[in-house]
């Protein structure tokens, strides 16, 4: 017998939520960026060090939701010693799946980060996952502040090469 998708999808938003991995902050990050989301307020974060071009540190700290906290925290337990093309891949395989351009299955690289698959049918809710995913291209970019609103909403702003 499987697990409910819908149980388990809850079960681990709310244990990265009340137990976030990687939050805080970096004494020497390489590369930060600030994420906005004034709608809903989310506010967050992420600093990550970079030697050569693996992620060797990452961090987040902010004001969020629960969805935004968990793909924070998500992300970057997901992300923590990759190369940057590779982490690059994967925000654009999560954005896709998040936003319904991708199904979870067709994801190469996404793993445990499907339990965000059914968020694309919670529409006002998707700007809070992908938030974090796109302050990570934002810091990679040495962009200071990227929002969720406007010129710079990821629902509608390619990340990387998509």
């Amino acid at each position: 017998m499987t697990a409910d998708p819908k149980t388990l999808y809850q079960e681990v938003i709310l244990d990265h939520n009340r137990k976030p991995r990687n939050y805080g902050r970096l004494d020497h990050p390489s590369h930060q960026a600030e994420g906005l989301n004034p709608l809903c307020g989310d506010h967050i974060h992420v600093a990550l060090e970079l030697s050569g071009d693996r992620i060797v540190a990452i961090a987040f700290h902010g004001e969020s939701c629960a969805i935004c906290k968990a793909s924070a925290s998500m992300m970057t337990v997901a992300v923590k010693g990759r190369s940057r093309s590779d982490a690059e891949a994967l925000m654009r395989e999560f954005v896709d799946m998040a936003t319904g351009r991708l199904a979870a299955g067709d994801a190469a690289h996404i793993g445990r980060l499907a339990v965000f698959s059914g968020i694309s049918e919670l529409p006002m809710r998707v700007k809070c996952a992908i938030l974090p995913w796109h302050t990570l291209h934002a810091a990679f970019d040495e962009v200071a502040t990227t929002s969720t609103e406007a010129e710079a909403d990821p629902m509608h702003t390619p990340i990387g090469d998509a």
